[in-house]
């Protein structure tokens, strides 16, 4: 192999890596929402106030997917 390909395969392989590393922050929205709607259904007068604490989880979850996308384009550069 050349340099070019191994180049070109090492860059491939960092995107699949982060494709694979945005999975946890999926699973970690997914638990937040499920968990959510568990509790509304136990107790539909703290639905306000849940949904907020819903989307503060998200996004501090969410936070981990960018700071990963981040970190790839820092390393790349």
């Amino acid at each position: 192999m050349d340099v070019t390909t191994v180049a070109e395969l090492s860059g491939n392989i960092a995107t699949v890596g982060y494709g694979l590393a945005a999975i946890g922050p999926a699973i970690g929205v997914g638990i937040v929402v499920g968990k959510t709607i568990e509790s509304v259904a136990r107790q539909p007068e703290l639905q306000g106030k849940l949904q907020v604490l819903m989307y503060i989880g998200i996004a501090f979850t969410e936070a981990l997917a960018f700071i990963g996308i981040a970190t790839y384009f820092i390393f790349t550069s």
